[in-house]
């Protein structure tokens, strides 16, 4: 039985080395390099091997994995002599295609240059430089356990893939042990240049508890640098070797995802810098970035005189908002970024945060308002005068605070820096936004009333009325993305620097905005809820609309939206409100609503829209809400005001067998 136990296990690990050993079948290769993990990239198509151009490819266009070598560290195009290669399409191989299924023929003067790690890579992470280790060894890939890996492990590691120091060591980070595990522990010195370059003990481990699989977190290898700060000047990007990145089409919404790499605050500026000649640089797209990945997953090499000179916060910064001026404030000491409690923090306080992050006025200090207190916590009162520059300038309380009620984390909101001048009001007049301190008008090329409408809303104007072009005399302005706008950004992280002719004149109605509020009549008459309604279905509910008055007349429109369909429902305002009664609630009724109020004025016709209700039907009527839930016979919509002042209603409900009569406004 022993023996045939052993014979057993024997033909267990053949067949885990025969996997193991298993080569890569994909008509894939690299060719001229060092390694078997490093050349120009050629792909195989009956029986021509020919090499890959692609002038899209990043990092991101991982093929090192068909290779059966590590993690992509380095990926250029080299210029030779024009031949037929095959020309590939980044994003195909991205969305987890082949590559040889992602070529169509070329004819070229460059090729892709790739260099693979050849023994270690990192998987299952969020960027290249994060995830579970894994070291390659006589065609096995191994995890390796906790117990035998350490620091300075770790900064070779790091070092190996191209990426910064190590920020993170920790099992069980990005999963738990595979199989096979690697079985003796690493004792590297912490210089040398690879992995298996190191010492490793004499001694075999057999076993790796669970949870135990290192998991790996380096930094990413970006900097800025010539400012006066760590978390300011030339952003220089390294793959293969350091260099700026180009300019062209960034802005602060790109430019906070380089200040959060940095482990810096929030966006502050960004501007360029421009040299005589040009020189390579790293090129990023905003698209790439913004779509979730690492700086350096995203660069391409390019030849450029523009260079980017980019602005974060050193110690502060707010987060989960809704724009760079909004969100739950943290400050950073000693490394450690911290939360902070509302009993700690008043107005004075927030006047300089404000101020250092280059937004407005402080519009909203609440606790709560962005999520609670996450630990580390903050231990002292901020003691501001209000005109310091940087929070961490201000004077702090002695005492420490051990303590934060649930709900009570600084959640605060800054005005966006954006004026109309020169106009009649304070909503209408030339556009100006201020950004890297200065005050600057607007490049009204391409602006439409939809874009003008984001303006508007940002200015608490209500709708945007016109947009028109007036002739510049000249001088520094800002030019706005409109696409980037239009994606719920606010005006100033879009900007960007141009010189043009055309400067943007805006009118916004003016209008203050409408109030939503709905009611039901189950048990009880249940007040409205900003955030939305949960209705009994067959019950009925109200709807109502009103605006502070500032005109005469107009009328109220409730739109409605669900993931199926689309209404809108139309009444005259009546002391400047509506109320919309919905007779018995169906799953069809199930959705979102809003309030448009909309009037004429001055030859135009203006709106405003207030926020978005939304309205849940789930349950349904039992005996107990007969008293006062019912249907009205004949009607499936809303009640529509009647021309007379006072409509009569018959409420019948025909399980319960009664009825009652009510007086709805109209």
């Amino acid at each position: 039985m022993d023996h045939l136990l052993v014979l057993l296990l024997l033909l267990w690990s053949s067949g885990l080395q025969t996997e193991g050993k298993q080569k890569s079948t994909e008509p894939v290769r690299l060719v001229g390099g060092d390694t078997l993990c490093a050349g120009t990239l050629e792909v195989k198509y009956k029986r021509d091997w020919k090499p890959v151009d692609g002038d899209d490819w990043t990092l991101e266009t991982d093929v090192c994995q068909q290779l059966d070598c590590g993690s992509a560290i380095s990926v250029e195009r080299r210029k030779g002599s024009k031949r037929s290669e095959w020309k590939s399409m980044s994003d195909c191989v991205k969305s987890g295609s082949a590559l040889e299924e992602c070529l169509t023929p070329s004819f070229s003067s460059s090729s892709i240059y790739l260099t693979c790690s050849d023994f270690a890579r990192l998987v299952n992470g969020t960027s290249l430089c994060s995830g579970i280790l894994e070291v390659k060894s006589n065609q096995w890939w191994s995890s390796v356990c906790e117990a035998d890996f350490d620091q300075r492990d770790a900064e070779v590691v790091c070092r190996e893939l191209g990426c910064g120091a190590p920020l993170v060591l920790q099992g069980v980070l990005y999963g738990e042990v595979g199989t096979p595990m690697w079985n003796r522990e690493f004792q590297c010195g912490g210089h040398e240049s690879a992995l298996l370059d190191c010492r490793s003990s004499d001694s075999v481990r057999n076993t790796c508890s669970p949870g135990k699989a290192v998991g790996l977190t380096c930094s990413e290898p970006v900097r800025l640098v010539g400012g006066y700060s760590r978390c300011a000047g030339t952003l220089e990007v390294k793959q293969g070797d350091w260099r700026p990145v180009d300019g062209n089409y960034w802005t602060l919404k790109t430019a906070a995802i380089a200040c959060r790499e940095l482990d810096c605050g929030s966006a502050v500026s960004v501007g360029w810098r421009q040299e005589s000649s040009n020189r390579y640089v790293w090129s990023i797209t905003s698209d790439c970035a913004q779509s979730g990945s690492a700086l350096r997953g995203c660069v391409r090499s390019e030849e450029s005189s523009s260079f980017i000179n980019l602005t974060c916060s050193d110690s502060v910064r707010l987060v989960n908002g809704t724009s760079l001026c909004s969100g739950r404030l943290k400050v950073k000491s000693k490394q450690w970024w911290s939360s902070v409690c509302e009993a700690d923090f008043d107005h004075q306080d927030a006047e300089v945060v404000c101020r250092e992050l280059g937004c407005g006025a402080p519009l909203v200090l609440q606790g709560g308002l962005y999520g609670e207190v996450e630990a580390p916590m903050w231990t002292r009162e901020f003691q501001c005068g209000g005109h310091e520059s940087a929070l961490l300038d201000c004077r702090s309380s002695d005492s420490d605070r051990n303590t934060c009620s649930p709900g009570k984390a600084v959640g605060l909101t800054c005005s966006e820096p954006v004026r109309l001048v020169g106009g009649n009001s304070r909503c209408a007049g030339t556009l100006e936004v201020k950004h890297k301190g200065d005050l600057r008008p607007v490049d009204g090329y391409g602006w439409t009333l939809k874009t003008a409408a984001v303006a508007c809303r940002e200015l608490n104007c209500g709708s945007a009325v016109s947009v028109e072009l007036q002739e510049f005399s000249g001088g520094p302005v800002w030019t706005i993305n409109s696409r980037c706008v239009q994606s719920g950004s606010a005006l100033r992280e879009c900007v960007q620097t141009i010189s043009t002719h055309y400067i943007l004149n805006l009118t916004c109605s003016d209008l203050v905005q409408p109030i939503i509020f709905a009611s039901t009549y189950v048990d009880t008459v249940s007040k409205a809820q900003q955030q939305g309604l949960q209705i009994l279905r067959g019950s009925y509910f109200t709807i109502s609309c009103s605006i502070q008055p500032q005109y005469p007349g107009g009328s109220f429109q409730l739109s409605f939206t669900s993931s199926s369909t689309a209404h809108n429902y139309t009444q005259p305002a009546a002391n400047h409100s509506a109320h919309f009664l919905f007779p018995a609630a169906k799953p069809t009724h199930q959705g979102n609503y809003t309030c448009v109020y909309q009037v004429y004025v001055s030859s135009h016709n203006i709106s405003s829209e207030s926020h978005q209700l939304s309205v849940t039907v789930s349950g349904k009527l039992n005996q107990r809400n007969c008293s006062t839930a019912g249907t009205w016979t004949g009607l499936d919509g809303p009640l529509s005001s009647r021309k007379t002042k006072l409509v009569v209603l018959v409420l019948r409900h025909a399980s319960c067998n009664i009825s009652r009569t009510m007086l709805a406004a109209g």
